[in-house]
């Protein structure tokens, strides 16, 4: 369980008193009272207010990011389980009303008027869209929402198998998917299936709940369906579901045949009459799949290296992270899936989490971690809180950018020949995801804007959905196994519509990428000023500063695939 008794406040308090207890609820609302009752008649009142509020929220964001981390570090510790609901069922439902006041009070504040626009227009934007979606009736069934989220991280995290003798999480299972014994990497994948298949009558009534109370949430906040009520909670301010249709459709137009090439060439080489599902992983010229490191420590020190040669301040914060206990990296029995970046709103640090089991694609998570550490750094000095973080869609190119900036570096765990291999195997694998990002946003689309959909029904249009961005797979046999291989999508579950960002940033990324290819130190320059900028410019601004285009059409997605299918000889 990470230590994070040893993080100081980057700034000292000024309206939050020092011994301030995010926990006790009438010390809150004391807070609470004190900034509502404010007299914002005038431009620096309202500044001021602004700063008083950002530091509040500051001190209960960073206790909320504490059980959050401590319950996904470790879902089956009973006490961190129960520190975090705690913070779900007691103190958030009574924080939302209050916060809702809070936005009021501003927005009705006349000296509004007297701020600088360039500075605030955003945070007026964000903060009217908030005010009008809020709904007292919804703070319950967000609640709701959010225990039953955590019920699916337990349920995930306490996923194993029996192979080889041995207990295995899922993702300890994951490494012999690449292995080049055929039999074996079959093995493996029915065993995995069969176990997640054994989970599928609990997690599909969890879905039905979820669903249910996202479709009311809607109803109460006076949309027709969960996935519009959801492009406003989002503040997609840029970009409308139709976007996201394009999407889709460039994508099986420009994408899709890209996959088909991969796994044509793929099959040629393994000399199979078709893909299987347990074919998709393996090195397709039979060599041994590539095993950069053993440990925790040789994946940090060998991050860390890459880090310093793309910048020597970018190395040398992650060290600071190393040194400061804020990476939980190894995979464990009751850890949650997955990985991710939290930030410490008064330490002003980011934690990286993830799942590492000895493969590249660990490395890779690494480094697309770090790129959102380095985002979030990059801006820590801003005051207002609400600026200091991108938007979801360029937060991921902090991190999908890095993994193309630093892929030039892989020798820091390879010979050539096999830096060379990961570095193909990489792109190849940007082409897959772009497929699959476009199958679980056209999937959530379909979820949310047909509610009433049976659980077969959902299972039929998954598989359809799939078929229709991957259709290069041979599935006979495994129907069952596909039809609810959508449950360990965990952003079906937890963050709904929280997918499309990926496709938005992929494409983002690819084009830093073709920007480093003509002139690496003007790309790596432009990247990092666009990751100072946080979140205190539209969505279309930051991308500007990165150098590239906020789009994700077939205009910008046509030229990205044939720079692909040129570097990969397709």
């Amino acid at each position: 369980m990470p230590d994070f008794s040893r993080l100081t406040r980057f700034t000292a308090r000024r309206f939050v008193p020092d011994n301030f207890d995010p926990a006790d609820w009438p010390q809150i609302e004391t807070l609470y009272d004190q900034l509502v009752e404010r007299n914002l008649g005038s431009a620096p009142a309202l500044e001021a207010f602004l700063r008083d509020w950002s530091e509040f929220d500051d001190a209960m964001d960073e206790d909320a990011k504490r059980r959050y981390i401590a319950m996904t570090c470790q879902t089956d510790d009973q006490a961190a389980v129960d520190a975090y609901k705690f913070l779900v069922t007691v103190i958030l439902p009574r924080q939302k009303p209050r916060a809702n006041e809070l936005e009021k009070h501003y927005l009705a504040a006349p000296a509004r008027q007297a701020l600088l626009p360039a500075r605030y227009a955003l945070l007026d934007r964000q903060l009217a869209a908030r005010a009008a979606l809020f709904r007292e009736a919804n703070v319950p069934l967000e609640t709701e929402q959010d225990l039953l989220t955590h019920e699916y991280q337990a349920i995930m995290g306490a996923l194993t198998v029996q192979f080889d003798g041995a207990e295995r999480t899922l993702a300890q299972m994951g490494p012999i998917m690449e292995e080049t014994d055929r039999a074996r990497r079959e093995a493996a994948f029915r065993a995995v299936g069969e176990r997640r298949y054994q989970e599928r009558e609990k997690l599909d009534a969890l879905f039905d709940q979820l669903r249910d109370l996202r479709a009311q949430m809607a109803a109460n906040a006076d949309y027709a369906n969960y996935r519009d009520y959801m492009f406003d909670a989002m503040l997609r301010f840029d970009y409308t579901p139709a976007d996201c249709f394009s999407f889709h459709s460039a994508v099986e137009t420009h994408v899709v045949p890209l996959i088909q090439k991969i796994y044509a060439r793929r099959r040629a080489q393994m000399q199979l009459d078709s893909l299987r599902p347990w074919d998709t992983q393996p090195d397709p010229l039979g060599r041994p799949p590539l095993r950069p490191f053993k440990t925790a420590r040789e994946l940090i020190d060998g991050c860390a290296r890459i880090f310093e040669r793309v910048d020597p301040q970018l190395g040398s914060q992650f060290r600071q992270l190393d040194d400061s206990g804020l990476l939980d990296l190894e995979n464990r029995k009751g850890k949650a899936p997955g990985g991710y970046q939290e930030f410490f709103n008064e330490a002003r640090l980011p934690f990286i989490f993830m799942n590492a089991v000895g493969a590249q694609y660990d490395v890779e998570t690494l480094l697309h971690e770090g790129g959102h550490a380095f985002n979030a750094l990059a801006a820590r000095s801003e005051w207002l809180g609400p600026y200091r973080h991108p938007p979801l869609e360029f937060a991921e190119v902090a991190s999908m950018g890095m993994e193309l900036i630093a892929a030039d570096y892989l020798e820091e765990f390879h010979a050539p020949a096999d830096a060379a291999r990961a570095r193909n195997d990489h792109l190849e694998g940007i082409v897959t995801l772009l497929g699959w990002i476009a199958t679980v946003d056209a999937f959530q689309h379909w979820l949310y804007t047909y509610p009433r959909h049976t659980q077969a029904e959902r299972a039929a249009q998954w598989a359809q959905t799939y078929r229709r961005f991957n259709g290069a797979v041979d599935w006979r046999s495994l129907e069952h196994f596909l039809q609810t291989s959508w449950h360990r999508q965990l952003h079906i579950f937890e963050v709904p519509f929280y997918y499309i960002e990926y496709g938005i940033a992929q494409l983002g990324a690819l084009q830093v990428w073709r920007n480093l290819r003509q002139n690496r130190a003007d790309a790596v320059a432009a990247y990092r000023r666009a990751l100072a900028v946080g979140g205190s410019r539209p969505l279309p601004d930051i991308y500007a500063a990165a150098g590239i285009q906020f789009r994700f059409d077939a205009e910008i997605i046509a030229p990205l695939m044939e720079m692909l299918a040129k570097e990969l000889a397709l």
